[in-house]
């Protein structure tokens, strides 16, 4: 029976999605709540940490806090609320502002690597442009809802000398929008997901629930985008018009 039980472990372990935010939580077991607090400093705070699940692991992570949690994850893995609720935000926004000291202490030299498995230059570019396209204050906020953009723009704000005190106030609006928002929804969802499907078929269907609620929390980023292309589309056509406005007095002057 132990070498059953043994293999079992061992399959699982070798089956481990990183992508997957079931596997984390399973993966910290008893301590799932200390996980969680630490893959919010990762990917926050640290390069390497882009490729955790982010938003799917907080909304797991609220289901796992949810009266009904044990239906839908199993394994007896429940993670309390309130600390959840406290120590998600402060290691998120911790993560960040450890993220804008690198910036800000290393410069541009900190992204002066070749891309690798961990790096891309590519991110770092899309963090700027974000960075650039929103303002400062906005893009702070904002970047908390993009996967790899907020691991990667909170060091470029550092880059671009934005103050250590104002990225603090945006970066704590943010750090709180984000882990709070997507923790309670998966933890006031999670009884409805039960009541709509089946034990069985939860297992099958949460990671496209999961999904759904991080498309919807990156909602604001495309309102932002949708509002930018319209405030320049109108600027551009008041442009057209004062030129042709202008060259039709040409020839009266002439």
């Amino acid at each position: 029976m132990d070498t059953v039980e043994h293999t079992r472990a061992l399959s699982e372990n070798l089956s481990f999605n990183p992508l997957n935010p079931r596997d984390w939580l399973h993966l910290f077991g008893p301590f799932a709540l200390v996980g969680v607090w630490l893959i919010m400093f990762a990917e926050t705070g640290l390069l390497v940490g882009f490729f955790m699940p982010g938003d799917s692991l907080l909304f797991v992570a609220g289901v796992a806090a949810s009266p009904v949690a044990e239906a839908i994850l199993g394994d007896g893995l429940t993670i309390p609320l309130v600390p959840l609720l406290i120590g998600a935000p402060i290691c998120a926004i911790a993560g960040a502002q450890f993220g804008h000291y690198l910036g800000a202490r290393y410069g541009r030299r900190m992204f002066d690597r070749p891309d690798s498995r961990l790096f891309r230059r590519e991110h770092v570019v899309k963090a700027e442009y974000y960075f650039n396209k929103f303002g400062p204050a906005k893009a702070v906020v904002l970047a908390r809802f993009i996967p790899i953009v907020r691991t990667f723009l909170n060091p470029v704000a550092g880059v671009l000398e934005m103050p250590a005190r104002t990225f603090f106030l945006w970066n704590v609006v943010g750090g709180i929008l984000w882990t709070d928002g997507v923790l309670l929804a998966g933890y006031f969802l999670a009884e409805r997901i039960t009541k709509v499907m089946s034990p069985d078929d939860i297992d099958r269907y949460i990671l496209p629930v999961v999904f759904v609620i991080v498309l919807i929390s990156v909602m604001p980023v495309f309102v932002e985008i949708l509002r930018d292309r319209r405030q320049r589309r109108r600027a551009a056509q008041t442009e057209a018009a004062r030129a042709t406005a202008a060259d039709n007095e040409l020839p009266r002057r002439g």
